[in-house]
């Protein structure tokens, strides 16, 4: 059997309505075995079988094409319809009801939609039946034509989802490969950005310095890029970016050194901390900082230049909640609905710098730690990105690291 007739012998079987099909026609013929049959030059193969005559095949079986009708309905694309072979001019001597000791018989042709023939919808028995000039030719040919735009659905199906599996195995490969990429840059970087510290602190003249100053910030670019590079990798190919849950006492300093290094990096713009007490939050401390960095960067760069970013953290009925805002246009709602997503950008002519992976990272992590992010943003009110970490709820949350 080839691989072509054994594709369409699946195809049939994931039809649901042939069983029916062959049902209907049994029943209202009265004949006791009905078959859809994949039909070429050389084979006549069984798609599916209804069978009380006890005919003897079954799905898959094959008969030489020339000792069967369908090999005259394949030539003659027509219709052929017998109620009492024995005695019928034109069939009374014709070696296939000999063959196959039918009486009464009914096939028609199945033509697929662009026009190739396909095979037959067929019906016999060992008796003879009534078939010519009644209702039955017609109700299988539209049978035929029912089955014609099934098998072309179910074959596009097919082809849609081999596709998309196709492509989700090269998504993998895709991020496999980046976060193998990333892993091992990160060796080289941390060596670049180490030898860079070094030299500031040992080089006498400022021009010198200067310029180990800007190795040392690019590296550091250059290893917030990897490190986002691999927290996306993570989190795309399932195992989510880890993070290990311990109480966290200095939280609040914690969220302080990450302002200041941010406020370092954009002196002309204010950011304000408002944080309660919260210490003995049970968190991944460096992951947290990760979220707030990130989020405050992001308001940084798309919030008003002219206003303050405010920092906020507290524990509020026993969740805890780091939120951070800003003042300048409302996010509109295209852009909303995208925010958490990998490398999407407000669609705007800003130039932006990284990867667009800061909220997506952001959003992983809230949902590591089992809380999650909110967005609240207006035009009077500004953007307020918030952090909702239930507490009551940690003991029971499992996290990986944990």
């Amino acid at each position: 059997m080839s691989h072509r007739v054994s594709a369409d012998i699946a195809t049939i079987g994931r039809i649901n309505a042939v069983p029916a099909i062959l049902q209907v026609i049994c029943e209202t013929t009265g004949l006791r075995f009905a078959a859809v049959a994949r039909v070429n030059e050389s084979s006549w193969t069984a798609c599916a079988v209804l069978d009380t005559l006890g005919f003897g095949l079954e799905v898959g079986g094959e008969l030489d094409v020339n000792t069967t009708l369908c090999h005259d309905i394949r030539t003659s694309h027509k219709t052929i319809v017998i109620d009492k072979a024995s005695e019928d001019e034109q069939y009374c001597h014709h070696h296939s009801p000999r063959i196959y000791k039918f009486e009464s018989y009914i096939s028609v042709p199945v033509f697929r939609t662009n026009g190739s023939f396909f095979g037959t919808i067929s019906a016999l028995d060992s008796r003879p039946a009534s078939l010519k000039g009644s209702a039955i030719q017609p109700m299988m040919e539209s049978f035929a034509r029912l089955l014609a735009i099934q098998i072309e659905s179910e074959e596009n199906a097919q082809k849609t989802e081999q596709a998309l599996q196709k492509e989700r195995a090269m998504a993998e490969v895709r991020e496999q490969f980046i976060a193998v990429l990333g892993h091992d840059l990160r060796n080289p970087l941390f060596a670049i950005t180490a030898g860079a510290e070094l030299l500031v602190q040992r080089l006498q003249d400022d021009k010198s310095r200067a310029i180990a100053r800007h190795i040392h910030t690019c590296g550091r670019r250059a290893s917030q890029l990897v490190r986002d590079v691999l927290d996306f990798a993570r989190g795309r190919l399932g195992a989510g970016i880890p993070v290990s849950l311990q109480p966290c006492s200095d939280l609040h300093e914690a969220l302080g050194h990450v302002a200041s290094e941010l406020q370092r990096v954009h002196p002309h713009r204010q950011i304000c901390l408002h944080i309660g007490n919260i210490a003995g939050v049970r968190c991944d401390r460096e992951r947290i900082t990760q979220l707030a960095s990130n989020l405050i960067a992001n308001a940084l760069t798309h919030g008003a230049t002219n206003e303050p970013v405010t920092v906020s953290a507290d524990i509020h009925d026993d969740v805890f909640i780091l939120g951070v805002h800003n003042l300048g246009d409302a996010i509109d709602p295209h852009t909303m609905a995208q925010l958490f997503l990998p490398f999407s950008r407000p669609l705007d002519s800003k130039p932006q710098q990284g990867l667009g992976l800061g909220l997506y990272i952001a959003n992983q992590i809230a949902l590591a730690h089992g809380g999650h992010m909110e967005v609240m943003s207006t035009l009077e009110a500004g953007t307020l990105f918030s952090f909702r970490l239930p507490l009551r709820q940690r003991a029971s949350h499992a996290a990986p690291g944990d």
